[in-house]
């Protein structure tokens, strides 16, 4: 494996391990952490393209006390290695993260009360140089509605499904959602009050409900003196919810 370099989530609270030159979470994993809700006693959790396992770590250190069974799947060797050295070094015994490819991967449907995915951002990119880089933010073979046809397969009747994107991605994840989960929520971030157009948006939704689409007011990520606002700082700092 490559050289590690060692970080930490949530104001010191959670270790990570990071290989050197490759692909390293960002704050975007903190914020698709934040909007996962319903969780109940010993849930089943699936962390696709889970990366370093940043997603996975901040939810394991926030539901302490549900006992829940949260699965990483990533394709990249060295960042699988990586995040399970990072649930090691936070005791977390019910993480756990697996070398995968999704396009071949043998799993029983309909297994997981709740998916999370924050994939690869786009197909069109030029790709980066650093090839872990590029496998991250690029698509290549991996469309964004194998993606999602991956993620709905997975979850279990009245599962949850979570996604993190490009603010620009939105049209089309609404519709690879369209007719298979309803109850879809949209919650927009903004760089900081002013900016015209949203950076991120995380889309919620729910298998076997039929509920109105909601989009939620927007987020913003720092005041316009450029420090965190009070929501960035709740979820980025303290691991709060995004509700």
């Amino acid at each position: 494996m490559s050289e590690i370099k060692f970080d930490y989530l949530l104001n010191n609270t959670v270790k990570i391990y990071q290989p050197e030159g490759l692909y390293h979470a960002s704050t975007d994993a903190v914020w698709l952490a934040a909007a996962i809700h319903k969780i109940r006693q010993n849930d089943k959790i699936l962390d696709v393209g889970s990366g370093t396992g940043a997603v996975s770590l901040c939810l394991a250190a926030r539901f302490k006390d549900k006992d829940l069974q949260i699965t990483g799947v990533d394709i990249q060797k060295d960042l699988v290695e990586a995040a399970n050295l990072s649930a090691k070094a936070n005791e977390f015994d019910n993480v756990s993260f697996e070398e995968v490819d999704i396009l071949c991967y043998k799993y029983r449907p309909c297994s997981f009360n709740h998916v999370i995915s924050n994939p690869p951002y786009a197909d069109a990119d030029m790709p980066s140089p650093n090839i872990s880089k590029a496998t991250a933010h690029n698509f290549e073979s991996q469309g964004l509605q194998k993606w999602i046809d991956f993620c709905i397969k997975a979850l279990k009747p009245q599962g949850h499904f979570y996604m993190i994107n490009r603010a620009e991605a939105l049209d089309s994840i609404i519709a690879f959602l369209h007719g298979r989960l309803g109850g879809i929520e949209v919650f927009s971030l903004f760089s900081k009050p002013g900016d015209n157009k949203a950076k991120r948006v995380i889309v919620r939704a729910q298998k076997d409900v039929n509920t109105p689409l909601i989009i939620h007011a927007p987020i913003y990520v720092h005041k316009e003196d450029c420090t965190h606002s009070d929501m960035a700082e709740k979820v980025l700092r303290q691991g709060g919810a995004l509700e």
